[in-house]
């Protein structure tokens, strides 16, 4: 009876489930344009991260855009640089604008994987991106033409209607401002046809542009759909949309249209259109009961395959566990270990990087003369294995700039190998915590830090195939390669979420005190949230130069946190930058310090995603919300020595890695 019970509640949810995709989910674009005229681009590049930027604004400010937006992301990056617009129809209220958006900016890289132009348009919004100025110009090229065939029953009189309906709402529309130039209306032909319109120009358009703009699209009627039923005439700079239907949203209060309409007369009662009501609704009763069918259909066959898939796991999961092949990567990815020990010198203490809480990093050169860094999991680690089986499912799936490049691994003879790129200068704590080499990092070279580090984060929290928490980010992690690009290092603390989840936990503490949220270090409870503390802190740390737990005074400590904050509430807060970085840049740094107190309050649903930190750090023009008190300020300071007790295991306890190397090996 349990059993199907059980089977009779997973089907009415897969009913429910597959009931809202069929009436919720966004198609693709309707339009889209690829231009290779300008080149193309590659992920993880400039280009790429540019885009990221302009995408990520669109969906953090479109609400409060008013339809209409525009950014440059990467000024003065030249071919790199991005220019985009989006712009919703203007009879769409906020949400539906957001919603049109969100699938524009999540479908554009899809439809346009690589090229550095591109539109797409929708029914209801359009976005577009380029590296070459498109701002407040007038464009007609790319056009396009969607026609509705059937025809009107008085095509000299609809004509002319339309002509007159077309030509008002052009003049209101170009009248329009510098957020919103459109327009939408209707007019009459008979008792029972009415046509129904509307225009729209981007409004950075000037009101000559956008008349002659509109003014094109209608010249095109004659040739293209006079009198047909609705036609839908768009190009990058403006719309052009009529149709027999209503199809916008008819509301005074964005409505720009001077046409009054006459009252619509009652048709007579032996007329056949008094029924169209009653067809209507036949047609939707039909519409429903089809639709409805389907997603029992549907219902039904997930519910078989899913039972098939359940039971096909739980056999897999008998066949393999305790064993170590459960780890399925490519077999590209392995390494014979001869190969690794001839590369490391038989793991000669020359070759040693350093060691970690879960063995030592090898420097090793490839015959084929590439160099890698080789991560050797002592046998004696009680974590080594869950390390390993981690790292190895994670890295080989990830890949961007800003992380450490994975190469492969190594299962033979009781030994557990990581092969990662190697990274020639080091990890970021050797030059910031050093007063010799803190010198070597300009203002310049520490604000593209910063940023690289959190376009990592974000890679791994939202663009990577499955949402990551890094949980150990920390300045020994953060590695940096010849031109000082940061990589994000060891991910062996990170754990898996499903894109659906927002926050675990764990019985077992496994991290850096100092980089450590509360909810986390208390609690066990970690999310992405986790994160954008951990880099709050980071950003102190480049910002100063201090350790986060930089002094000790008797069983508590003295954290950065507490002092920049007092510094901040006290307007004193230039007196806490590292005094090597030039005066010249206090205004951005003052910007930056925002941010990271942004990232460690207290709340973590206070903090921003790093989405947001992203648009923060890119955009100047975005205002930086208020932030309320970072952790631990209203609570006693935390005893160094009971964290200790409660949570000794898998926790860094030191203040500081000597080693560039000695994190990426835990």
């Amino acid at each position: 009876m349990y059993i199907t019970l059980s089977l009779l509640f997973s089907w009415t949810l897969l009913i429910l489930f597959f009931s809202f995709y069929l009436f919720s989910v966004h198609s693709d674009p309707r339009l889209s344009y690829c231009s290779n005229t300008n080149g193309n681009y590659t992920n993880g590049g400039t280009f790429s991260d540019n885009l990221d930027t302009f995408l990520i604004h669109v969906n953090t400010t479109k609400s409060s855009s008013g339809g209409f937006y525009n950014l440059t992301a990467g000024e003065n990056s030249g071919v790199n640089q991005v220019n985009g617009i989006a712009l919703c129809r203007g009879d769409l209220s906020s949400s539906q604008c957001d919603t049109c958006l969100s699938d524009g900016t999540r479908s554009v890289r899809k439809v346009c994987p690589n090229q550095k132009e591109a539109i797409v348009w929708y029914n209801e919004c359009m976005l577009r991106y380029s590296n070459r100025s498109i701002f407040g110009s007038l464009e007609k090229f790319p056009e396009y033409e969607i026609i509705i065939e059937s025809n009107v029953s008085d095509p000299t009189r609809f004509n002319q209607k339309l002509g007159t309906l077309l030509s008002s709402l052009q003049t209101n529309a170009a009248a329009g401002n510098s957020e919103k130039k459109f327009a939408d209306g209707s007019t009459r032909t008979s008792d029972f046809e009415i046509i129904y319109a509307l225009v729209q120009c981007t409004p950075d358009l000037s009101l000559m542009d956008c008349t002659n703009c509109i003014g094109d699209a209608i010249n095109k009627i004659p040739a293209c759909c006079a009198g047909k039923q609705g036609a839908f005439l768009l190009n990058p700079s403006c719309t052009m949309r009529f149709e027999t239907s209503l199809f916008y949203y008819p509301d005074d209060n964005v409505s720009n249209s001077s046409i009054v309409l006459p009252p619509r007369p009652p048709p007579k009662t032996n007329d056949t259109g008094t029924d169209r009501g009653n067809g209507s609704n036949i047609t939707k009763v039909i519409v429903i009961i089809v639709v409805v069918a389907a997603v029992l259909c549907l219902a039904t066959v997930f519910l078989i395959l899913g039972c098939c898939v359940l039971k096909r796991k739980r056999l897999q999961k008998v066949e393999t566990s305790a064993s170590i092949n459960e780890v399925e990567v490519d077999d590209s990815l392995q390494f014979d270990f001869d190969t690794i020990k001839a590369a490391t010198n038989d793991f000669s203490d020359a070759n040693k990087l350093g060691r970690g809480g879960f063995g030592a990093v090898y420097k090793g050169l490839l015959s084929n003369g590439v160099q890698v860094a080789v991560k050797r999991l002592a046998n004696n680690s009680g974590q080594g294995e869950i390390e390993f089986k981690n790292e190895v499912l994670l890295l080989a799936r990830l890949q961007h700039r800003n992380l450490v490049r994975f190469l492969g691994f190594c299962l033979e003879r009781d030994e557990r190998l990581l092969i990662y790129e190697f990274v020639p200068n080091r990890s970021l704590d050797h030059f910031l915590f050093d007063v010799d080499k803190r010198s070597m990092l300009d203002w310049e070279t520490r604000y593209n830090i910063i940023t690289g580090i959190a376009r990592g984060i974000l890679y791994l929290h939202e663009d990577s195939r499955l949402r990551i928490i890094h949980r150990d980010l920390k300045a020994s992690n953060v590695l940096l390669d010849a031109k000082m690009t940061p990589k994000i290092a060891d991910f062996g603390l990170a754990r898996l979420f499903q894109v659906d989840q927002t926050q675990g936990g764990t019985d077992r503490i496994a991290g850096t005190y100092g980089y450590m949220p509360p909810e986390y270090a208390l609690h066990g409870l970690f999310s992405v949230k986790s994160d954008v503390y951990s880099f709050g802190i980071l950003v102190l740390e480049i910002v100063t130069g201090c350790k986060s737990l930089g002094v000790i005074q008797g069983e508590h400590s003295v954290d950065l946190i507490h002092r920049v904050w007092r510094n901040w509430r006290e307007g004193t807060a230039v007196d806490v930058v590292d005094e090597t970085i030039p005066a010249s840049s206090r205004d951005e740094i003052m910007r930056v310090i925002h941010i990271g107190l942004l990232c460690v309050q207290e709340e973590d649903t206070d903090r921003p995603t790093m989405s947001a930190v992203v648009v923060m750090l890119s955009s100047y023009s975005f205002t930086l919300p208020r932030m309320t008190h970072p952790a631990y300020i209203t609570r006693s300071l935390v005893p160094l020595r009971t964290l200790s007790e409660e949570h000794s295991s898998g926790v860094t306890k030191s203040l500081g890695s000597d080693s560039q190397y000695e994190d990426l090996s835990r």
